[in-house]
């Protein structure tokens, strides 16, 4: 896993705490849109950090 994608994994799970523990009865608030955008900047850096190797010679 990449840094970026480590960095967007804590910030998702910090922000998802944060709503459960400050806000009991709202629906929807800053730290759960913030723990949305950033489990979706965790999977797109999980796709863009693939190494995709291609061999050009088929054994």
């Amino acid at each position: 896993m990449s840094k970026s994608a480590t960095g967007f994994l804590i910030l998702a799970l910090l922000s998802g705490a944060l709503h459960f523990s400050l806000f009991e009865d709202t629906r929807v608030t800053l730290p759960l849109i913030g723990c949305g955008v950033f489990a979706v900047l965790f999977v797109l850096a999980l796709v863009a950090g693939r190494k995709i190797k291609f061999d050009p010679v088929l054994r």
